[in-house]
Parts: structure tokens; sequence; C-alpha cells
């Protein structure tokens, strides 16, 4: 009896959870202007009239060069901080790691707040790299997590062969470690791309006068009659990010595979 009360909360939660989701695309291809059942008919002209809209363009623009920036920024940190937790031991080494990894709990609307004081406070003007910081700030131990299963699947022995016969310590990391983790190196720039991409809260805070895609969108509900062109974009913005989190995902459980590691559950 409580495995079927228990399938039927899972069920009702799923439901919950996801049927906005699958409402998104649903009004996207409905002909009104009014976001209610029961739908007009289909159509795909909201979709035709994204192309026509330049500040949505900009805005995309925007969203896709702080997601890149940080992205790659939060990776190379992640790779650094990855290699230390798992390859060195130094004092103090668990409040670091425990530091760092602090975004993740946080609230992202105190995170927000936080490096607004901070940025106004140093008197920096409110920029894209305003939100490159932000965004760094909380993909980084999104990046370190993904990393660090990567790094402690690998066989350190590898390394120390190379480096006995006759390899740099440097030579060694390139020629043999970063090899065998590019998987989890790739895995972990994807998923910051789509954090970074999707994240709303940071960047509302710090965007000044070039908004991202998702400042963009809250915007424009506003507006009754823009509503339905949200809706299209926001269908896009949903398969970009299922399709990236896919991707990603797959370069996980392979670099899982190729270190030998223990698959301790992914993101899809």
């Amino acid at each position: 009896m409580s495995g079927g009360w228990l399938r039927i909360y899972a069920i009702a939660y799923l439901v919950f959870l996801y049927a906005p989701v699958v409402l998104l695309p649903v009004f996207a291809f409905n002909d009104g202007t009014i976001i209610a059942f029961p739908l007009q008919g289909f159509t795909t002209h909201w979709f035709v009239e994204l192309a026509g809209i330049p500040a949505m363009h900009g805005a995309l623009k925007n969203s896709l060069f702080i997601a890149v920036v940080t992205a790659c920024l939060s990776t190379i940190l992640g790779i650094c901080a990855a290699r230390a937790s798992t390859r060195y031991q130094f004092p103090g080494k668990g409040p670091v790691m425990g530091l760092i990894m602090l975004p993740l709990v946080l609230p992202e609307i105190i995170v927000a707040v936080s490096l607004l004081v901070v940025m106004m406070q140093l008197g920096f003007s409110l920029t894209v790299w305003t939100v490159i910081l932000g965004h760094t700030l909380i993909c980084t131990p999104f990046a370190i997590a993904i990393l660090t299963s990567a790094f402690q699947g690998l066989d350190r022995f590898l390394e120390e062969a190379a480096i006995d016969l006759g390899e740099t310590r440097w030579g060694a990391f390139r020629k043999v470690v970063l090899p065998l983790v590019m998987p989890g190196i790739i895995a972990s720039f994807l998923i910051a791309f789509t954090i970074s991409l999707d994240e709303f809260i940071i960047a509302f805070f710090l965007t000044g006068a070039e908004p991202t895609l998702p400042v963009y969108i809250w915007s424009q509900l506003r507006f009754p009659a823009k509503l339905p062109s949200v809706m299209a974009l926001g269908t896009l913005l949903l398969l970009a990010s299922l399709v990236v989190l896919s991707v990603a995902e797959f370069f996980r459980r392979r670099g899982v595979r190729r270190t030998g590691g223990k698959d301790s559950g992914g993101f899809l």
C-alpha cells in the first residue's frame, strides 16, 4: 500500500513540475494572443516574429557572450580547484573547499544583492563584465563538482609513470591527465554555459544598459501582446537547454568510463 501511495506522489510531483514546461510550446504554437484554453489554432507566426525584434537579438548576443566567457572562466577555475583537492593535501583543505562550494547553497538573491553592494562600493559600472563575475561565482562550484569526479577516477600512477620516463610535470599533465579528463572538462563547460545562459536573478541586479536574454524576457511580460512571442522564445531556449544538457551528460558519462570511476548519477 505504501508503494502505491509513493507512486501516486511521484507522478503528481512530476506533473506539477513539468506541466508548465509542456504548456510552453503548446501556447507558443497557439494562434491567439491570450494565453488560455481553448486554443484558437495552430501557427508558427510567433516564431517568425522573433526574427524582427532587434532588442531581443542584442540581448541574445549579450547572453551568449556572457555564457561563453563564464563557462571558460568557471571551467579553468574548476580544473585548478579539482586538481588541488584530489591530488594534494594542504592545511585547511576542507574549509577552503567548503567556502568555494558555498554559492551552491546560498540563495541567489543574497548573492546578487551582496555583489551589487560590493560593485557599487568599489565604483564599478554595471556592464556585461559584472554579470560575468557574478555568473562565474555561481558556476564555478558546479564545474568543480563535475571535474572532481573526473579527477578522482584518474589513476595517478599514469602521471607518475610519464614523469619517470622523462616528461616534465606540466608535460605529463598536458599530455596524460588532460586528455583523460577532457570529457569532464567539456561537460563542465556545457553545464556552466547553460546555467549562465538561463540565469536571471544575478543578471537582473548586475546588468546595466545591456540586458541579458532572461532580463529581456522578464521586461516583456508586462505587455500582454508580447506574451506569445515570449512563449515562442522560451520554447527555443528550452530545446537549446535540453540539447546542451544531453551533450554534457554524454561527455560526463564518457569521462567516468574513461577514467574507470563510479557513476554517482548525472544531470538527466
